[in-house]
């Protein structure tokens, strides 16, 4: 399975997303965990190709057994880190979409710096999304849901999609996180914001 529906996120050539998902509009995740929620939501939209990016090995291999189980031509995994994949590896403005659900919230003051959400994130991922690609957060904690609002807002590349936080679509599926999360009592968060 590796070979055909595996990448690497080495940094050394730029990946051909027409050949990889057969001219398909590509939306990156970030962060997919054991990748269930990324297989409902491939299935349910066969037209999209989904480039799923994460350094978690067993989920990569749960969302490979997932892939091939439901017959899934339009996911690829990548494995490694995310901003190498967006910097060095991507074409600019190839992208119809970025999703980033339920990301470590670095919850302590002084590892914030690490939060992926950033103005240094938006930098690549505005360069990398075509005009109108959406960019779809999702978080169970709160501060961070705050930061990512106050962040993005801040930002004349992305335009919210909703008055503040959106409410859950229907298209995202509940995540393992997510449930966590509900099931500590905390509320979830999304934010749906367009590259202008």
């Amino acid at each position: 399975m590796w070979p055909e529906y595996g990448h690497d996120i080495d940094g050394r050539s730029v990946l051909d997303l027409d050949a990889l998902f057969g001219g398909r509009p590509v939306v990156l995740e970030i962060g997919f965990g054991m990748g269930e929620a990324t297989a409902e939501m491939a299935a349910a939209e066969p037209g999209t190709g989904i480039l799923a990016a994460d350094v978690h090995t067993p989920g990569q291999g749960n969302l490979l057994r997932l892939i091939e189980a439901r017959g899934l031509d339009n996911v690829r995994v990548a494995n490694g880190d995310a901003i190498i994949l967006l910097r060095e590896m991507l074409p600019e403005s190839s992208l119809a979409g970025i999703r980033v659900y339920f990301p470590d919230p670095w919850p302590k003051k002084r590892h914030h710096k690490r939060r992926i959400i950033q103005p240094e994130f938006l930098d690549l991922a505005a360069s990398r999304m075509a005009p109108g690609a959406v960019l779809h957060c999702a978080t169970d904690w709160e501060p961070y849901a705050e930061h990512m609002l106050e962040t993005l807002t801040a930002d004349e590349r992305f335009a919210n999609l909703h008055d503040g936080f959106a409410p859950r679509p229907d298209f995202r599926p509940r995540t393992r996180f997510e449930g966590q999360g509900l099931g500590k009592g905390h509320r979830v968060r999304d934010l749906l914001f367009r590259r202008v």
